[in-house]
């Protein structure tokens, strides 16, 4: 009995003993007692002050709910690695790329400069072609180097001597022409008007040789109706005629109205008109500019009584 109570006490006090050791290992992790449980070290770490944890060495953990702080290895990437950046020079290809160079236009062909001649023109070439004109005859006027209605006139006139295109312009063939000095022949010995119809032309003749070299446009073969109502053939007949009349001014008749004109043929007569293409174009008469029959009476070229030859 006896013994038993001393195998008791000694286990009793083996227990004791291995508390105090338990409690002793505790204090080694620095923990402290409240109501019998231990505070977790993380709660410990949000109370302690600073200092308290700076003299430790211990760095407190990062919780998850913390934000983090950007850095450079964290998986959002900076301004200048944004699908923004701009893109390099090689991106866009520069004027001296190819792909996007426009053609360079084609130069463009320089116009040859025109060697030909025609109304509205003017200048020294008009000139020298006016008075090479007038050297043979082919009146227009007074050479002034502007290329108008008289120079066509004379230039018509020549290109029918000359047996040439009645074109008005003054061409390769034209200025060859002028330069080997064409002019008509007269059929008359002394003085007169001869008209030629199938070149169109009127020449003034003085001692047989021909003077001035006028333009001018004959019936026109076609039929026609008169101011009186009677039907008949624009006709220019042929013949030696005479001339019996001038009126100086405008004369209205069955063939129209005829500006200042010399009769030779019943009411047939050399007058002037606002038009004389370089065909035959009238009702019978011998149309020319009214610059033309105001010449023939200023210089009295076709006086009462002169001789008029149609051919």
């Amino acid at each position: 009995m006896g013994r038993t109570r001393s195998t008791r006490a000694a286990s009793t006090a083996v227990a004791l003993a291995a508390a105090a050791v338990l409690v002793s290992g505790c204090g080694a992790i620095r923990g402290s007692w409240t109501s019998g449980e231990v505070t977790p070290p993380a709660a410990r770490a949000a109370s302690a002050s600073p200092s308290a944890t700076e003299s430790s060495g211990w760095t407190p953990a990062v919780e998850a709910t913390t934000t983090p702080t950007p850095s450079d290895d964290t998986a959002t990437p900076t301004p200048t690695e944004t699908a923004t950046t701009t893109p390099s020079a090689t991106a866009t290809p520069g004027p001296s790329a190819t792909a996007t160079r426009k053609p360079s236009p084609r130069p463009t062909a320089t116009a040859k400069p025109r060697t030909t001649l025609v109304r509205g023109d003017s200048g020294p070439k008009v000139l020298a072609l006016q008075q090479r004109l007038e050297e043979l005859g082919y009146w227009l006027g007074a050479p002034d180097g502007s290329f108008g209605s008289l120079t066509q006139q004379a230039v018509w006139a020549f290109q029918k001597s000359a047996a040439l295109e009645r074109d008005g312009v003054v061409g390769p063939k034209t200025l060859r022409a002028l330069a080997a000095g064409v002019r008509p022949e007269a059929t008359l010995s002394g003085d007169g008007v001869e008209i030629d119809l199938d070149r169109q032309i009127l020449v003034v003749v003085r001692g047989g040789e021909v003077r001035t070299i006028l333009n001018t446009s004959t019936g026109s073969g076609e039929e026609y109706t008169s101011t009186s109502g009677n039907r008949a053939i624009a006709r220019t007949p042929r013949g030696r005629f005479t001339v019996y009349r001038a009126v100086d001014g405008e004369v209205t008749n069955s063939l129209g109205t005829l500006w200042r004109p010399r009769f030779f043929n019943r009411g047939i007569a050399v007058h002037g008109s606002g038009n004389v293409p370089p065909w035959p174009d009238s009702h019978g008469c011998a149309r020319l500019s009214n610059a033309a029959i105001d010449m023939i009476w200023a210089t009295g070229l076709m006086p009462v009584g002169s001789r008029v030859v149609v051919r």
